[in-house]
């Protein structure tokens, strides 16, 4: 039976690996058992965020190097997932995702899949060619992972491209438009088109809800276990999807909720809540250390208000929105779990309601086979 792996290392600086080299090294993990590894770098996580790139060149030669494959070779198999920004007190850290097969009786436990899809034409960034290729490349990795029930899955976290002058440039040249000339934006849309893809996979949006116009604009459609993460450094989405499946064996589990806005501690707490974790107050360090992961999505709200009061995360010139917000979050899910390790990533494009967004938490169970489901209805009904 499979077992899901998950190792959180920090780092130094953006190309620092001597976290998974010591892994290695001490015979915990195997090279070969990396399905994916998802990465907070300390960069502004915009548009010209080279530590993104710079974990990923260092990643595909550590991984090369112990399983002699090209850089290209690793990439192709391993899906790498940087995230930009750590605002406030946030850490830059490691996630190291593994798949290890066993012997070991099944029952259901937390579960991986990835895939990816085709490069992507300039042109097709943050339109409908992204969303389908997204939700069929979403249907794959829930196949790899054994995942048959679209409530069994908690997180599908996306790497998804951005436009840059070139792209654009390389799309004119051939006559063909694209779907913003402001770059920046374009990581909006990539991520938007992103997210509306893993809804319709798991049947949060309905396909007659969706065509280019909606993506970036209709903020009622969203999908409530979506993180997606733009990036210079590829063409194509990689897509990791995270649930509880049967057949899998292992002490770990994933619950869910969603945050309505940037300071709903009650949705973290809900999830510690689902996994047996005390739910009221900052964990207590024997509690917090049984949580291996909390993934997060932040995002401004459009009205500039957050309950009633003003904000000015959207009028700020000097410091992006997204910076602001992964900051808000970030300092949020800390208090609550009393750790600032966290995989927190800015721009929310329906990934969760406006304003608000996914939280999921990986952690270690203690003695539990039962079955993990957010104990809340899923507010995502089909438009």
């Amino acid at each position: 039976m499979p077992e899901c792996l998950v190792f959180r290392v920090p780092t130094r600086h953006p190309a620092d690996v001597s976290g998974l080299d010591a892994l290695f090294a001490s015979g915990a993990l195997a090279p070969a058992e990396v399905v994916a590894v998802f990465g907070k770098t300390e960069g502004n996580g915009c548009v010209n965020d080279f530590t993104r790139p710079l974990a990923v060149m260092a990643l595909e030669a550590a991984l090369g190097a112990r399983l002699g494959l090209t850089p290209a070779a690793v990439g192709a198999r391993v899906a790498l997932v940087m995230s930009g920004g750590t605002e406030g007190g946030l850490s830059p850290h490691l996630l190291i995702v593994a798949r290890r097969e066993g012997t070991g009786g099944g029952g259901r436990a937390l579960a991986v899949g990835t895939a990816f899809t085709d490069d992507f034409l300039p042109e097709e960034i943050g339109r409908m060619a992204q969303v389908r290729a997204t939700a069929a490349a979403v249907e794959r990795a829930m196949a790899a992972a054994g995942l048959t029930d679209r409530d069994d899955v908690h997180f599908v976290q996306v790497k998804c491209p951005l436009l840059t002058s070139a792209r654009i440039q390389e799309a004119a040249a051939r006559g063909q438009g694209v779907s913003t000339h402001d770059t920046y934006a374009s990581m909006g849309l990539s991520r938007g088109a992103s997210a509306l893809g893993i809804g319709l996979a798991l049947g949060e949006i309905a396909e007659s809800a969706l065509d280019d116009t909606v993506i970036g604009t209709r903020t009622d459609l969203f999908s409530g276990r979506a993180s997606a993460s733009a990036g210079i450094e590829l063409m194509r989405n990689e897509v990791i999807v995270l649930g509880n499946a049967p057949g899998w064996t292992g002490p770990l589990r994933i619950a869910h909720r969603v945050m309505r806005d940037g300071i709903d501690l009650p949705a973290i707490q809900g999830a510690l809540a689902d996994l047996g974790l005390p739910a009221a107050g900052q964990l207590p360090p024997e509690a917090a250390e049984r949580v291996v992961a909390l993934l997060a999505k932040a995002e401004p709200t459009g009205d500039g208000l957050i309950r009633g009061n003003r904000h000015i995360m959207n009028d700020d010139s000097d410091i992006n929105a997204t910076r602001h917000a992964r900051a808000l979050v970030g300092g949020v899910a800390a208090a609550a779990i009393g750790r600032t390790d966290l995989f927190v990533s800015g721009g929310a494009e329906h990934q969760g309601p406006d304003g608000g967004g996914p939280v999921a938490v990986i952690a270690r169970t203690t003695g539990e086979t039962g079955h993990v489901r957010s104990r809340l209805p899923h507010p995502h009904a089909l438009p």
